[in-house]
């Protein structure tokens, strides 16, 4: 049969060697044994779940976590081999793996890459150990440019590598130091996050003192405008590739609201009409006692376009809503063109947002989702 459809994969791994002081991802510490026993589970439901998907080729596979590189090379290579083994994987698939410095081994690259993985999507943070330690990381910038240039001596092509900004007591000095040294590797894409502190975390708990709501636009747009100097796209709010090739394609399957499977505690997928989510609960998991559940069920679609599109610099597309999900697209359309002109941009059918946009986007996509709903 043949396979006229897309698709993505979602691997959730669990595991970290220690847990970041603003991390709210499910993730915990876990021995070998505990490993082996996830990646046999993890592989069994893949099997099982594949034969319902012949229909689709899977362009996107994605393992994120906690750390996956943390499973060290063997581990990986089985669960992308079983992956490769059961579905009907694109030749040119874009395979990406969440790694740290720390557990970025040469043994983990090569297996890694021998085993179709492609990108890798590396948690560097900052070029200062201060801030690394200070947000709970356990390596060392050093660290993490010796584990780049490994990467790319493994045969990795296309690197991603995370920045953080607002940090308690980052200056913008201190951030273009950390962009400045970033950039000296050269990678092909960039993702810069802004520090949100999470009450339910070892940060949340410390009541750190954050730079306020000024200094934080004005780091952002420090970062857009450097980033626009040294060749960059920037793509989604906290995304910039040098190429629009270099775009994340699985987190862009996500804005584009494209079908993804995800196995793993704390995985979430959307396929077949429906959205669901796998507790976070490894060892109900590791039981079978954690089935995936169905999220909410009357998701409005349309309005999920209206947020997920204007967090991107392709935009909401007024052709595209009225097509795909019947709905006059006038109301939205006059919400977003009584925007400033420094906030948005129209091309044809599209508008998009600027960086300045970028900045109050949630303003506008709440004004954008009223307008909708008026109509």
């Amino acid at each position: 049969m043949k396979n006229n459809s897309s698709l993505g994969i979602y691997i959730h791994v669990p595991f970290c060697a220690a847990k970041c002081a603003y991390c709210d991802f499910y993730s915990l510490a876990g021995h070998p044994e505990q490993m082996d026993a996830y990646v046999r589970l993890l592989c069994q439901q893949l099997t099982r779940r594949a034969p319902q998907c012949t229909d689709y080729t899977v362009d996107t596979v994605y393992l994120g976590g906690g750390t996956p590189s943390l499973l060290g090379g063997a581990r990986i290579a089985r669960l992308l081999h079983t992956v490769q083994q059961q579905f009907c994987v694109a030749p040119d698939a874009e395979i990406t793996v969440e790694a740290n410095p720390d557990s970025m081994t040469d043994t983990f690259l090569s297996a890694a890459r021998a085993a179709g993985a492609n990108r890798l999507s590396m948690g560097i943070q900052s070029a200062h150990d201060s801030e690394l330690r200070a947000m709970g990381r356990i390596h060392t910038f050093a660290q993490a440019q010796d584990a780049f240039l490994r990467a790319r001596r493994a045969g990795f092509a296309n690197l991603s590598v995370d920045l953080m900004y607002a940090l308690p007591g980052q200056t913008a000095s201190l951030l273009l130091e950390s962009l400045h040294a970033l950039l000296e590797l050269e990678p092909e894409h960039v993702s810069c996050y802004g520090l949100t502190v999470e009450p339910d975390t070892p940060l949340g708990r410390s009541h750190p003192v954050l730079p306020d709501e000024d200094t934080q636009a004005e780091l952002y747009l420090l970062l857009c405008s450097r980033l626009a100097q040294a060749g960059f796209e920037h793509y989604e709010i906290s995304n910039f590739a040098r190429a629009p090739h270099l775009r994340s394609r699985h987190n862009s399957r996500y804005w584009a609201q494209l079908p993804y499977l995800g196995f793993g505690p704390g995985a979430h997928a959307d396929f077949g009409g429906m959205r669901t989510a796998v507790p976070r609960d490894l060892t109900a998991w590791l039981a079978g006692d954690a089935k995936p559940v169905c999220e909410d069920a009357d998701i409005d679609r349309a309005a999920e376009y209206i947020m997920l599109s204007l967090r991107t610099a392709d935009g909401w597309d007024a052709c595209h809503y009225r097509t795909v999900f019947g709905r006059d697209p006038a109301p939205v359309a006059r919400a977003l063109d009584a925007l400033p002109s420094d906030y948005i941009i129209q091309a044809g059918s599209r508008r998009h947002l600027t960086d300045r946009g970028f900045l109050v986007s949630n303003a506008i996509i709440l004004a954008a989702l009223d307008a909708a709903q008026s109509c």
